[in-house]
């Protein structure tokens, strides 16, 4: 249970609240070389204990409810977006130019499931748009690794070259992951919150985030994973994004049960996102960071406008460093810090079993957010967390010890962790959510609504 105090100790929770957790140990679940399972098991144990936590100081309890982490749901969670079926079709998870590519010196990986992302990638090579792999593949063959990413850096796409774990140690931008704690957190006012009315204690199920509003202004896939469990603990979760830019249909099929989807131009509908600010309580970002700012939404500006509030940013590589303002994701940071080498090698790149930076920083950025809430509670103070999937990445790689396994019956499959239901977007077979407590929900209380098609407003 090391890796859990850990985490526990991240967000801030009372060491001795650790003891309320169990674990159902499941060998070959999340299999890798990496400790995968201890951090799967360490982010959503302490997310579910944040909620734990949370629902018994809402609703007047003497202890904190039972926590039990299960590795048959953390596998399947952790590969959600892999196990979603619509009307029984498989998802599409990644675009044909989002791949490794071998350069003149190595190997580069690039990300191009977006087509503004396809464009920019297409245009750094000096291809038309409808170049296909073979033409991008030659491109990349008469350059450098480090040449590639830097090309296609400049022009706004995303491309990582294949680090060694001592290669990415003598980064620059490592050492300023290295310099901050897993969980950054800031208390930006001292200003009273919004007080939420205290649950019925004989209600069931306990909804620790219940008359909790949350904007969601996140994407793939840490930021929705940690908002769709808010959601799950009863938040009125309302995602906002851009009109022109539409979430990809499959991944907004697994990340938005619970919330609702509208779109909001925030250069012409600004009055109307101050009226939704007015009244929240958490703003969750997930964009990298300073690319909000412009809008009034830095942490700061924010925290003036709306006193109380609690602020909670996910990014790739933190904001901080040479690559603060840079693109990523999950599979692009596994390339930079040395983890597909860890997971293969250098001449033969691997990958983690699950995006397991995104689902276990999604999981740990809902634990602080909570915590955070916990927190408020006492002084009605706002604050602001921060993680990002680099810092996630050197606990995986560096800091999680290497004890025994609890005894336990070998993974059957996710088979037993799967559910289905039908909604406005079809049949659909989902995974079923890691975050368990002692008279805590069991499911989200609505399945996902088409993108976009939500009115922008509180429920």
């Amino acid at each position: 249970m090391t890796e859990l105090k850990y985490a526990w100790s991240a967000v801030g929770g009372d060491p001795a609240l650790v003891s309320r957790v169990s674990v159902v140990a499941r060998p070959g679940a999340l299999e890798a070389r990496l400790p995968v399972r201890r951090l799967a098991r360490a982010c959503v144990g302490a997310c579910a204990l944040a909620a734990a936590e949370l629902g018994a100081r809402r609703a007047g309890l003497a202890r904190v409810p039972q926590v039990r982490v299960d590795d048959g749901a953390l596998a399947a969670a952790f590969h959600s977006e892999r196990l979603v079926r619509i009307d029984g079709r498989a998802p599409v998870l990644f675009a044909p130019l989002s791949r490794f590519w071998r350069t003149a010196d190595g190997w580069v990986r690039t990300h191009a499931n977006y087509p503004h992302h396809r464009a920019r990638l297409l245009t750094a090579l000096g291809l038309p748009d409808d170049a296909g792999v073979d033409a991008v593949a030659a491109r990349f063959a008469e350059r450098t690794a480090v040449e590639s990413e830097e090309a296609v850096y400049r022009a706004g796409g995303l491309a990582v070259a294949l680090r060694t774990p001592g290669e990415w140690a003598a980064h620059e931008q490592a050492a300023e992951v290295a310099a901050r704690p897993l969980v950054e957190r800031e208390l930006p006012d001292a200003a009273p919150a919004r007080v939420l009315p205290a649950p019925d204690p004989a209600t069931a199920p306990l909804l620790p985030a219940a008359g909790l509003r949350v904007l969601d202004l996140t994407r793939v896939l840490a930021g929705p994973v940690a908002t769709r469990t808010l959601a799950l603990l009863g938040a009125d979760v309302l995602r906002l994004d851009a009109p022109h830019l539409p979430e990809l249909p499959d991944q907004h099929a697994d990340t938005g049960f619970g919330k609702r989807s509208a779109t909001l131009d925030l250069d012409t509908g600004r009055e109307r996102f101050e009226e939704l600010l007015a009244s929240a309580d958490v703003v969750v970002t997930g964009y990298r960071p300073g690319a909000l700012d412009r809008f009034g939404l830095s942490p700061e500006a924010l925290a003036e406008r709306r006193p109380g509030l609690i602020v909670a940013q996910v990014s790739a590589w933190g904001a901080y460093g040479p690559w603060s303002g840079r693109r990523g994701f999950d599979s692009l940071v596994q390339v930079a810090t040395g983890i597909a080498v860890a997971e293969g090698s250098a001449r033969e790149p691997g990958a983690l079993p699950a995006q397991a930076l995104d689902h276990g920083t999604g999981y740990l950025l809902a634990a602080a957010v909570l915590r955070a809430v916990t927190e408020r509670s006492y002084d009605g103070q706002g604050r602001c967390v921060r993680l990002a999937l680099a810092r996630t990445a050197r606990w995986l790689t560096d800091g999680i010890p290497d004890d025994p396994d609890p005894a336990g019956e070998p993974y059957p499959g996710p088979e037993a962790w799967l559910a289905e239901t039908d909604g406005p977007l079809g049949r659909l077979r989902y995974a079923l959510p890691p975050v368990s407590f002692a008279g805590g929900p069991t499911g989200w209380s609505r399945p996902p609504v088409p993108w976009g098609t939500s009115p922008a407003r509180w429920s």
